[in-house]
């Protein structure tokens, strides 16, 4: 390996994103639930990688080695590290060895040379994922935790007709009388509730929806198959992947709709990429912070932008009509001072616990600025293509989630995923000798919309 990466630049560089990668997400898991200056140091340190990177334009190509190294790696660090479930005897056991043969078996299949290994290594991603979710769901029927309680309840009030801004959550462990989310997060988990009886097997299905995103984004060439495969098994094999089924966290539902998004741009759909980024943003609050990207970048533009935010609102309207004062208390004002979760590990949490100094809005507020600022300037002056654009959609929330008083697990998978997304697509460039599965991460000079 060491031969193999002599006088390749762009090797040592996916063998650093590799690692990088395994460092993101290894400390994630040891995340939950608990604050660590280390972790908050490594995952600084990853987001300084990737600001570097989009900086530098530096090229990455992805040997054929890198994804299988990472995935076995990934199943030693799930194994080894603490990993917070509420499964117990059996049931965990049962989850850690889906994990364990699902991620041999995707190593396997990805070092074989032809493409029927890839297409394999995809179905076998996808289908480790469906066991794991099912043994998850089955071996743990109610997690203690809030976010499945509102999203199981709040499915309930739907059906009734009910409002979710004024309900009062029976046996939450958290937060008792708000639903946290825009509206749209709970209509589209709501069906795994209603048809199956629990939210997380329609988190499933978005993750097997994001899952055929990729596919959709990654163009039509030889390799697509290989460089799906190898993200998608990257991916649904994370370490922490069991914490994130577990706990019903909903990321999967907003990175499906933005990969989404963007396979509908780059495939010269760019209008009706409106429809799955205003769903998104109809659903969590923080992807806001991405509109004044997409806002410059001429592919999607300001027109689309901009139908992008009446499209929301009128997906919202229903709530806010129905009760106002609910709607924004409960999506704006009670998350604005809703009090610091200690676990986070974010530089507002450093601070607050190391120093019993609360920093202010305005050094918080700034470091989000000048984030959301540099993405915005660099893409207006560049036009890059969409796997760069990705990538600074994912620094952004990036250091949004660093500086925040409320930052876990899936906030930080939510960037993952992006930069995951975004070597799907094909290579520009290739040397002779190496087979790839990624395209290089310099790009043309002109954005193109597909």
């Amino acid at each position: 390996m060491a031969e193999a990466l002599r006088g390749r630049p762009g090797a040592v560089a996916a063998v650093v994103l590799g690692g990088a990668w395994l460092a993101w997400f290894g400390v994630l898991q040891w995340s939950v639930v608990r604050f660590r200056v280390p972790i908050l140091l490594t995952l600084t340190a990853c987001a300084a990688l990737l600001a570097w990177w989009l900086v530098r334009r530096t090229e990455v190509v992805l040997p054929r080695w890198l994804a299988p190294v990472v995935v076995a790696a990934s199943v030693v660090i799930t194994l080894t590290v603490p990993l917070f479930s509420y499964l117990r005897g059996g049931w965990l056991i049962a989850a850690l060895t889906v994990l364990a043969l699902g991620g041999i078996a995707c190593a396997a299949l990805l070092l074989v040379p032809r493409r029927w290994g890839a297409a394999a290594a995809l179905g076998a991603a996808a289908l480790t994922h469906t066991v794991l979710a099912a043994v998850t769901v089955v071996g743990d029927k109610a997690p203690r935790i809030d976010v499945w309680v509102v999203l199981q309840q709040g499915a309930d009030a739907i059906a009734r007709g009910e409002n979710v801004y004024t309900q009062q959550w029976t046996g939450s462990p958290g937060v008792q009388d708000f639903f946290p989310y825009l509206p749209w997060m709970a209509v589209l988990t709501a069906p795994g509730r209603w048809v199956a009886g629990d939210v997380r097997w329609m988190l499933l299905v978005w993750t097997l929806v994001l899952l055929a995103g990729l596919w959709a984004l990654a163009g039509t060439d030889r390799g697509r198959t290989a460089r799906v495969a190898a993200v998608s098994a990257v991916l649904v094999l994370a370490p922490g992947t069991l914490t994130q089924v577990d706990q019903a966290w909903t990321e999967p539902v907003l990175a499906a709709l933005l990969v989404w998004w963007a396979a509908l741009v780059r495939r010269g759909h760019a209008w009706w990429a409106v429809l799955p980024l205003a769903l998104a943003c109809a659903s969590k609050q923080h992807l806001a912070l991405l509109a004044p990207v997409l806002l410059v970048w001429q592919p999607f533009g300001w027109r689309r932008t901009l139908a992008t935010g009446g499209l929301t609102g009128l997906l919202v309207l229903p709530w806010v009509l129905a009760d106002a004062g609910a709607f924004f208390g409960d999506t704006v004002t009670t998350l604005l001072t809703f009090h610091p979760i200690r676990f986070a590990n974010t530089w507002y949490l450093y601070f607050l616990n190391e120093h019993g100094v609360t920093l202010p809005f305005a050094v918080t507020g700034a470091a989000m600025l000048a984030a959301v600022g540099s993405a915005v300037l660099a893409v207006w002056r560049r036009q890059p293509p969409v796997a760069e654009v990705l990538r600074w959609l994912a620094l952004v929330l990036a250091v949004a989630n660093l500086v925040n008083k409320q930052a876990f697990y899936n906030q930080f998978w939510l960037t993952g995923a992006l930069v995951a997304a975004s070597l799907v697509l094909p290579a520009t460039r290739r040397e002779d000798d190496e087979p790839t599965v990624s395209e290089t991460a310099r790009p043309a000079a002109a954005a193109t919309a597909g």
